[in-house]
This record gives structure tokens, sequence and C-alpha cells, in this order.
């Protein structure tokens, strides 16, 4: 990346001239008030339109409870004032979990879940009074070709590569798919039992549910077809439904930059076609999906777009765009998810390499109804209280901001404690050492 690409502004009017000079579609308002508001959904009233996305910390205790790291990162996000904080990825079994450090709950964990639920509201009200009820969200995975296990439902040779996955490795059956619709539905209840309002069926980033969405060369009842391919979310959708009174959202990969046939949303010269996000979308809609928090493509080959940054660690490819057209990306997929949608709610992300500045440009998006909420990820770990500065001060304070420079997933890959090296220097550089290290 070009040094003059990086993020360099020094006022709102220098970001807003570059903006224009590359005619990019980046709404910008300073009507911050618009992110304060109330949402309604269903009996529930979400307190600000400001959301924690799901970012793996991967410091859960070696029986998938939260860890110490785990509940300090909650703790803060609670007292953060955010009216939606999104749980990271929680394994809904033993097979799907990415390593021994990943959130998973099952029956004989389940009161350190309900403990995590109670701590975070506790810490809401204790700030922000009894009225303040953050709407909390699990996000259930299975990691697919990326968990212990390497389950996968194709063979793709990029991919393959990415995971480490041999050329004999054996695609899962039919009947361990079906498996994992009912450990899902296992997982949900206890989700519910755990107290948290919703529970999230991930289909983004080439995880098992959203490498299925792309399964064209695969054979039987989950390959091949577009209703066959969208089976595995669908059907995990409705078993839930059916038998658990909980809110469903998902995290939906809109498209993976992956050509056909081995990628989701695009077409055989790799360009984006958005023809079965756009069905696929409508359908959750039907089924009684309430919150679409909106990605793409995976951080496992192109990390850049679902998180556009100054720095990769070493992490991915180095991106043949500006980080600029990168968030203009994920603010036009989020605008076609809410131009799909009539009662669902949905979150925008891509907002984090704004910096200070991302509130500007979150309210503007909003103001134009491109999204109900605003998601963040990497910012919410550097700056946990960020909901409290927009909603108490109307700004973000510049020294606290996330820089992008991607240590928070390049800890994660090296399956170490993932958190801010830079606002949270004391507890998490001496991870990054253990590292460097080796």
């Amino acid at each position: 990346m070009k040094e003059k690409d990086k993020f360099k502004f020094k006022s709102l009017k220098e970001l807003e001239k570059k903006i224009d000079k590359l005619s990019l579609d980046i709404p910008i308002s300073k009507n911050l008030d618009i992110l304060k508001e109330k949402i309604k959904l269903g009996n529930r009233v979400i307190p600000n339109r400001l959301a924690v996305h799901p970012l793996e910390g991967t410091d859960a205790n070696q029986d998938g409870s939260p860890g110490k790291l785990t509940i300090r990162r909650y703790k803060r996000f609670a007292a953060g004032g955010a009216g939606l904080i999104w749980l990271e990825a929680v394994a809904a079994d033993e097979d799907g979990r990415a390593n021994n450090k990943q959130l998973l709950i099952k029956e004989n964990n389940l009161d350190s879940f309900k403990n995590l639920a109670v701590v975070m509201r506790d810490e809401a009200k204790n700030i922000y009074g009894d009225d303040f009820n953050p709407y909390l969200a699990v996000q259930l995975n299975h990691s697919g070709r990326y968990g212990v296990n390497n389950n996968i439902l194709f063979h793709h040779e990029l991919s393959d590569k990415s995971a480490g996955i041999s050329p004999d490795q054996e695609v899962m059956t039919d009947a361990e798919l079906e498996q994992v619709e009912d450990n899902f539905l296992r997982a949900s209840k206890l989700v519910k039992k755990a107290g948290f309002d919703a529970v999230d069926i991930k289909a983004c980033h080439r995880y098992l549910f959203s490498e299925a969405l792309a399964a064209h060369t695969r054979e039987g009842k989950y390959g091949g077809s577009y209703e066959n391919r969208t089976r595995l979310l669908k059907n995990t959708i409705r078993k839930v439904k059916e038998n658990v009174d909980i809110d469903i959202v998902v995290r939906l990969n809109v498209y993976d930059d992956i050509a056909y046939p081995y990628g989701w949303g695009t077409d055989e010269f790799g360009n984006m076609d958005l023809s079965e996000p756009k069905r696929l979308i409508e359908e959750l809609e039907d089924l009684g999906v309430k919150i679409i928090n909106i990605t793409a493509s995976t951080p496992y080959l192109k990390p850049y777009i679902n998180r556009p940054y100054d720095n990769s660690s070493g992490l991915g490819m180095e991106p043949d765009e500006t980080p600029i057209e990168g968030v203009e990306r994920l603010i036009k997929l989020t605008k076609f998810v809410s131009e799909t949608v009539d009662k669902c709610l949905v979150i925008g992300t891509g907002f984090s390499w704004l910096r200070e500045y991302a509130p500007y440009t979150a309210a503007g998006v909003v103001e134009k109804s491109w999204a109900d909420m605003i998601g963040f990820g990497r910012l919410a770990l550097a700056y946990p209280d960020f909901a409290k500065s927009i909603i108490k001060n109307n700004s973000l304070d510049k020294s606290k901001v996330c820089v992008s420079c991607s240590k928070c997933a390049y800890l994660k890959a090296h399956n170490k404690a993932s958190g801010c090296v830079v606002r949270d220097a004391e507890v998490y550089v001496p991870f990054l050492r253990e590292i460097i290290k080796k």
C-alpha cells in the first residue's frame, strides 16, 4: 500500500475532500443525535443505534467457558454504552471449535454464560440506570475448514491452501450436516437459557455455513442448486424458530470475492453478482430473521475486504485499492441489504478505519436509511467506551481510536489472546512478545 493511501486526515474537511476527489459514495452528517435514538425490535427496546461487532478474543477456558479476559472484554463493552453487544463466535459443538481457546457453549458450562449475560446487563445498569438494557446476541458458529478437524464441504485450491487442507481430505457427508443443524438447535436452547436476547446463525467469512452457500461443486442435498446450497442455513433457522423462543439474527457474507463456481455472490470472473444474495436476504426476512449484520469475503484470503486497514501485519494480501475504497464497498453492501428488506434491521460495518471521523459517516449512513445500526469491531477493542463518547461528547477521542494496525488479528492468528496492543498495551503486548520470541 502506498503511504499516501493510509489514514492521514487532520480534519473532517480533509476526509470530505478525499471522498470528493475519488468520487466515493460515502455520506457525511454532523447530526450525531440520530445515533442516540432508541430502536424498537419486537417487545425489546435497543437503547441506541450503536453496536459492538463479534470479534474472537481467543481467551476462553479449556472447556469453552468465558475466561478472565473474555469477561473483562465484555464488561468493558457493557460499560461502554453500546445499545447492542454481539457476542463473538461460540462453537455449537466441540467438532466446530476453531481452537481450544474459542468459546463453546454446552450444558456443563451453561452457568458461566448465564453469568456473562448478568455481568454485562448489571454493568450497563450500574452506569446508565435501570432502564438501560443492552440487546445481547450470541453468534453460534461451526468453523468448518478452519476448525480443529478441518471439516470441508468441497475442495477449492486457494481455500484448501489457506487452511492447510490436503487434496485427499474427505468432505462432510449430508448426514453430518444434518447433525450440525441439530447441534445448532441444541446450542440455541442453551443460549436462551443463558438469558441472551438473540442467537446468530453465523454465515460469513467462509466458515461452514458461509462455505455452504458456495457449494456449487458439491453433490447431494447440500450442494449444487441454490435451494441445496442455502439448505443448511435455512433448515437451521427453521428448527430454531420452531423450538426456541428467541430472536434469530444472522451475520451474513453478502459476497465472497471468490470466482464462481467456488464463491458466493460472484460470477466466473470474480465480479460481484448479488442476484442470489438478494434472494437469500428476502428469504431470511420471510423466515423471521430480525437482524442482518453485513460483512464480506474472508480474512483468510482477502482480509482487507471485511476490515480495511493501513497495515496487514503480514496476515494477508496487500490490497490493490485504497482502504477508503474498501470502506465505500462495505457501505454500498449495507445499502444493498437495507434496500432489499422491509422489516429486518440492518447493521453496517467497515467504519473503524475512519477513526475519529467514523461517527459522521455512521450518522450519514443512518440518516440516508442505508442502515438501522452501525457496528464497530476493532474500534470497540481499542476504545470500548466509543458509544459513550459519541452519545455524551458528540465525538471520539483520536488518542483512543483504532489505528488499523491489524495486531489484534495477528494475535488471533497465532492463537493468542486478542486485543488492542496500542490502547490496551499492558494486557496484550505480553502476548505479542511471546510470538516475537519464537
